[in-house]
């Protein structure tokens, strides 16, 4: 009876000592849980068609925008039923048309043609647009790029670094 006893005591000692180190640990902050165990779960949103992350402002000059509305009659016309239509639909409805101020401006703003000149007097000229238009020209430069954000974030007669390590002088806004 005495073992017996005794066995029981071990027992509900060791049952006691789990019950306490469960609870001890069953508060430890989510920080120390390892991500491979309990991966993070994805919000289900997609990337638009544009390639922006999902809850991005989807920019567009209104030359931009004439453009594919132009493209899109075009195809629709000529009674093409691929991809392309859908992919213009959606692009189309996610822009925001920005309109260019009136007058000169001494800033930058987005669809501005911008003209820089290195300390070698070499020029060279960029237009800032939406990341659906890169395509209308070879000075087309998007405005989430690291260029169109300096040149956005610039006025006329500042001097920006280039990617290159160039610097360069803001000489001209259209």
């Amino acid at each position: 009876m005495i073992k017996r006893r005794l066995c029981l005591d071990a027992l509900t000692e060791t049952l006691n000592a789990q019950d306490r180190t469960e609870r001890r640990f069953s508060s430890v902050s989510r920080a120390f849980v390892r991500e491979d165990v309990d991966p993070p779960q994805r919000s289900g949103r997609k990337r638009s068609s544009s390639g922006l992350p999902p809850g991005a402002v989807n920019y567009i000059t209104a030359q931009g925008a004439a453009r594919l509305q132009a493209e899109l009659a075009a195809l629709c016309a000529a009674g093409d039923k691929s991809e392309r239509i859908t992919e213009l639909k959606q692009i189309l409805g996610s822009v925001k048309i920005v309109e260019p101020p009136e007058g000169p401006s001494k800033s930058v703003f987005f669809g501005a043609t911008v003209t820089l000149r290195d300390l070698h007097d070499k020029t060279e000229t960029h237009t800032i647009v939406g990341v659906d238009e890169l395509d209308s020209g070879p000075d087309a430069v998007s405005w989430i790029s690291p260029l169109g954000k300096a040149l956005l974030a610039s006025q006329l007669g500042n001097r920006i670094t280039l990617e290159d390590g160039r610097t360069v002088k803001i000489v001209k806004i259209e």
